[in-house]
């Protein structure tokens, strides 16, 4: 190895302490960062020192839009074309680079110096149109910004966040969120110090008794997942997974809170660990999300110097290390078992299920995987000094939610508020209302694997009860919000192309439906429907929810599915309505 580059490289491969293919995303990320791309030497030396064969590391390599086998260009622009930033003019801001600089899309510049691509969600919704350059987010661009953006003049989002009686935002203003000293004032890591001198079987009491469930999407409750895990392993190996991929378009939770309280995401992991008797754990956040990723980092560095990680924490004989992995752009990898694959060194592919991941999870061990706000609210639930917790502060500490609130809303962003709070009184009273237009055209809860929601529901109460009882869900809390100069079509055409672009092939159901729904959804916006189209559409999306592998072609036809109920005019031929 002759040069900087390569002498670098070298020792980041002597540094990797598993020497397996757990290691090989890890290593093919830090390639990309300093060579720009993965080439066949530098592929076939990651092989050698890890034992995976050539093939199938380009396997792996194809799978993730983040690493590149080709030379890329020192300067990588990506613009978002999910459905926020689609609906607001990130096409024609990207027509309008590629012109400028007299390229063309995903191909570099002749000299190296850039190249333009579209890519899906970044996690910027609030922010929309959004992009990176680089590793650097770029948010509300323009066209007259172009210039800026060439020339690598913009600043880092905002991460904003609102609300009322904050549980999991309280401390966003009154701490530095790298600083554990800041974190300790405010009274951070009381509920680990509280944890730690229960029993297994009180601490899993108490998460019972306060109604935690996952604040993912899917709603379990939190203390099921720690008792099954916890009895599943006996005194075996065990594992605690942070999810921190989201790449849901219209979330953003995730980001802020790790950029703003990150501590918290911790202190919830150790508490997990603790009762289910872990002894190591992962945190695996979204690859576009560097900055937030470099901030953890420093966080588990600073627990590890402080004796929050490591051997005999703080003198209790409870050990814990943690890893954080870092995504390379596949949304599927928000799904909790590809995410394990990923873990392991493979494409991001789900498994099936059962066993399910509290039996047979990370490495075949049982697992306890929960999302970021989760994690950040089991903290605040053990956080007390007295040795027994009431009842009705355990309903109280778990009692709001985050909401990603964005769209044509006049004040996007994140939303602490109780649940129960009316879904128009959320966007009217905080989000201030619709922007663009006088009037809303469209809400989609859920983000776009949820549902719009119909006109008679706008004010319904955000809670479970409320909400599954005509047939909506909250997911992971996103709201978004369209003007009445949006066409639904627009807005599924984006969706239904996000979903096609994001399946990973392997079940067929979701590889060829979300590819079908697509096309009948373009030709729909493009032309008048053919007949037929509105059955088929239906057929598609109900046997992509019964026949899917995982979650992703479980619920891709969701929003597609909701739009045909509220609007079937929308998706039928004249001969089907009448219409001549």
């Amino acid at each position: 190895m002759g040069n900087k580059k390569d002498r670098v490289f070298g020792e980041f491969l002597n540094s990797i302490s598993e020497k397996s293919r757990t290691s090989l995303l890890p290593a093919l990320l830090e390639a990309q960062e300093l060579f720009g791309y993965i080439s066949e030497s530098t592929a076939e030396l990651i092989g050698s020192v890890l034992g995976v064969p050539s093939a199938e590391i380009y396997g792996v390599i194809e799978f993730y839009s983040l690493l590149y086998s080709k030379p890329t260009a020192d300067t990588i622009i990506r613009i978002c074309t999910s459905p926020l930033c689609s609906l607001k003019g990130s096409y024609k801001i990207k027509k309008a680079l590629l012109e400028k600089l007299d390229l063309e899309d995903g191909v570099s510049s002749g000299d190296g110096l850039f190249m333009v691509e579209s890519v899906q969600c970044l996690g910027l919704c609030d922010h929309a149109p959004s992009g990176m350059v680089n590793n650097k987010s770029i948010v509300n661009i323009s066209i007259e910004g172009l210039d800026d953006i060439i020339n690598g003049k913009y600043s880092a989002p905002e991460n904003r966040a609102f609300g009322t009686n904050p549980v999991l935002t309280e401390r966003f203003d009154r701490i530095d969120p790298e600083s554990i000293a800041d974190f300790i004032r405010e009274g951070g890591f009381t509920g680990f110090h509280h944890a730690l001198t229960l029993s297994r079987d009180n601490l899993i009491d108490i998460v019972t008794n306060s109604g935690l469930l996952g604040r993912g999407g899917a709603a379990f409750p939190t203390a099921l997942k720690e008792r099954g895990a916890l009895e599943a392993s006996g005194t075996g190996e065990t594992y605690i997974v942070c999810n921190a991929d989201e790449s849901e378009p219209g979330t953003f939770k995730d980001r802020i809170m790790l950029s703003r309280d990150p501590f918290s995401v911790l202190e919830g992991i150790l508490i997990s660990a603790l009762i289910i008797g872990a002894e190591k754990g992962y945190i695996y956040i979204r690859g576009e999300y560097q900055d937030a990723r470099n901030l953890f980092s420093r966080v588990i560095e600073s627990a590890e110097a402080n004796g929050y990680l490591g051997k005999d924490i703080k003198g209790s004989g409870f050990n814990f290390d943690l890893e954080l992995r870092s995504g390379a752009g596949a949304y599927i990898c928000g799904e909790e078992t590809a995410l394990f694959e990923s873990i392991e060194g493979k494409r991001g592919y789900p498994r099936n299920k059962p066993p399910y991941p509290v039996v047979s999870g990370l490495f075949g061990k049982p697992t306890n995987i929960n999302n970021v706000e989760t994690f950040s609210y089991l903290s605040r639930i053990m956080g007390s000094n007295k040795t027994k917790i009431i009842d009705s502060e355990l309903k109280t500490l778990s009692g709001t939610r985050l909401f990603c609130l964005s769209g044509d809303i006049k004040r996007p962003g994140l939303y602490e508020l109780p649940f129960g709070i009316s879904l128009i009184d959320l966007i009217n009273d905080w989000g201030g209302g619709v922007s663009g237009s006088d009037n809303i055209k469209t809400i989609i809860l859920g983000g776009a694997s949820g549902s719009f929601v119909p006109e008679e529901h706008w004010n319904i109460a955000l809670d479970q009860e409320s909400l599954r009882a005509v047939g909506l869900s909250m997911g992971s809390g996103v709201i978004m919000v369209f003007n009445e100069s949006r066409d639904v079509r627009d807005i599924l055409v984006d969706i239904t192309r996000f979903f096609s672009h994001e399946s990973c092939g392997k079940c067929y159901p979701c590889q060829l439906g979300t590819r079908k729904q697509l096309e009948i959804v373009e030709k729909i916006r493009s032309a008048a429907p053919s007949l037929g189209d509105f059955s088929r559409l239906e057929d598609i999306g109900f046997t992509m929810k019964d026949a899917s592998l995982c979650g992703l072609g479980q619920t891709a036809s969701s929003a597609l599915l909701s739009a045909v109920k509220i609007w079937p005019e929308l998706f039928k031929s004249g001969e089907e309505t009448g219409v001549k």
